[in-house]
C-alpha cells in the first residue's frame, strides 16, 4: 500500500447573510467541498486546493454580488476566451 500525502485543509468562516448561508452551504455540498452550517452558527468551509477556493469564491459571488457585477465578470470571461 502506498502512503498517501494528505493535503492540508484550512478552515474558513464565511461571513454571508444568514438567509443566504444555507443555499451557499447546499451548493458547496453539491461541489463536494467540506463545510458545516449549524443553527445559529456561521458557515465554515474547508479549503484544500486552489480549485476549491475558486469554487467557494464563485458560489459566494452568486449570492452577494449585484447583477451588474456578475454581468461584467461574465463579459470579461468571454473576452478572455477569444
Amino acid at each position: 500500500m502506498k502512503p498517501s500525502i494528505l493535503e492540508p485543509q484550512v478552515k474558513y468562516i464565511v461571513e454571508v447573510n444568514w438567509a443566504d448561508r444555507w443555499q451557499i452551504y447546499r451548493r458547496l455540498q453539491e461541489l463536494d467541498i467540506p463545510c458545516r452550517c449549524e443553527t445559529n452558527q456561521p458557515l465554515t468551509v474547508e479549503i484544500s486546493n486552489p480549485t476549491a477556493a475558486l469554487q467557494l469564491w464563485s458560489v459566494v459571488q452568486q449570492f452577494t454580488a449585484c447583477r451588474q457585477d456578475l454581468v461584467s465578470t461574465l463579459k470579461k470571461c468571454w473576452q478572455y476566451r477569444t
